[in-house]
């Protein structure tokens, strides 16, 4: 059960028009990609994508699920909207844990032995298998994958406290003063016939947020229930930030980050768009970045992500940039440490973005919406999050 509602506020301009898991990433990605990808590698065909915030793009996107191999007779992908039943007052989902509780129809007629739920919004590659292994042996009720964070990061996350044997025996919800580093990356097995228990009483109890961190995990501690810690190793990035979005983006050019999108044992699939080939041009100059197909590059990028289709002007300037689909760099316009929503136009000697200063601990990193136009010569400062069109000035 793959939950993909969220709204994403915290990315602000770049979900004014789509769900964050339809975020476009890495040069040829969404984010969902990475969860819908684990699911099939590890072995899982039936998928439940529940959705709710601007659906349309992401449902759109999912299609019948075949980029993933997920168009199965038996199982599949399928898109599970909040509905209202006959005779039910319904709601929007009203927290992960109802979310789940309003799908126990979906659920039951597969009738399974366990459930995994994901987050949609996360990148990292994962084997669920090896996860289910620890699951089983341990003869748990909850397995909740962990990994350690830097302490300065703990109050973030959800934090578990665990005995010898990784088996849970505190949980705190993004505590001031965390007892633990070992955070919670919102990836749960459960054992089916506790999970539908738990949820069912859950959605029973007025005084619930209907959440799993704050009311399912807590609930299922304090009756003594078998919960268990999976620590994960690999690279894992929760994308909710501008900050940690363009970070995700950069860790692509680096080798040593751990996210090899060149993998062939564990690929990453997507519903990509069909263009020819990338351009480069006689006068260009491209170092250190990733450009996909439909790219025309005359202009200079250096340490950026160019999605398909994007086109950057003889004269222009890409830097330690994400300029996503079909976005157009003008000619003598600069881009530096920024992101350029899908289908925007940088006009000519604009400036969008600029150098942190050194020694900064803040990127400031500056973000226009899609399907603007920066004017000729204007001028969009660090950390500005552009959400209507800039007219242009005389440069």
């Amino acid at each position: 059960m793959l939950l993909a509602g969220g709204q994403g506020s915290r990315l602000k301009a770049l979900t004014s028009k789509v769900a964050k898991p339809a975020v476009p990433f890495g040069g040829k990605y969404r984010i969902i990609d990475f969860p819908l990808s684990n699911c099939i590698n590890s072995g899982i065909d039936t998928v439940g994508v529940l959705t709710q915030y601007k659906p349309m793009e992401l449902n759109a996107y999912l299609g019948n699920g075949a980029s993933w191999d997920l168009d199965r007779s038996d199982g599949g992908v399928h898109v599970l909207p909040p509905y209202l039943g006959e005779g039910e007052k319904g709601s929007w989902y009203k927290g992960t844990a109802n979310a789940i509780y309003q799908n126990l129809d979906f659920m039951e007629q597969y009738d399974p032995e366990y459930v995994v739920i994901l987050s949609g919004d996360h990148i990292y590659k994962m084997d669920y298998a090896d996860m289910l292994k620890q699951h089983k042996a341990q003869n748990a009720a909850c397995t909740i994958s962990v990994m350690e964070v830097p302490w300065e990061e703990a109050p973030r996350f959800g934090i578990l406290i665990v005995k010898g044997d990784d088996v849970i025996y505190e949980f705190e919800e993004k505590p001031k003063n965390p007892k633990s580093n070992l955070a919670s990356m919102g990836i749960y097995i459960f054992t089916w016939s506790k999970l539908r228990e738990y949820l069912i009483a859950d959605e029973a109890d007025p005084n619930s947020s209907n959440d799993f961190g704050k009311n399912i995990i807590p609930s299922m501690l304090n009756n003594g229930e078998t919960m268990v810690a999976y620590r994960f190793k690999g690279y894992w990035k929760d994308v909710g930030t501008i900050d940690s979005l363009w970070d995700a983006n950069m860790d692509l050019l680096d080798a040593g980050s751990g996210m090899d999108l060149y993998d062939t044992e564990w690929t990453i699939y997507a519903r990509s768009a069909i263009r020819p080939p990338q351009f480069i041009g006689p006068n260009a100059k491209m170092t250190h970045s990733l450009a996909t197909s439909g790219c025309e590059i005359y202009g200079t990028v250096e340490d950026s992500v160019l999605f398909h289709s994007v086109t950057v002007e003889e004269g222009a300037t890409v830097q330690h940039s994400v300029i996503m689909p079909g976005a157009v760099i003008k000619k003598g316009a600069v881009v530096e440490y920024a992101i350029i929503a899908e289908n925007t136009v940088v006009g000519e000697k604009a400036h969008v973005g600029e150098v942190p200063a050194p020694g900064s601990e803040e990127k400031g990193i500056a973000v226009v919406a899609q399907d603007l136009v920066v004017g000729s010569g204007a001028v969009v400062p660090a950390k500005a999050m552009i959400t209507e069109n800039i007219k242009g000035v005389e440069a």
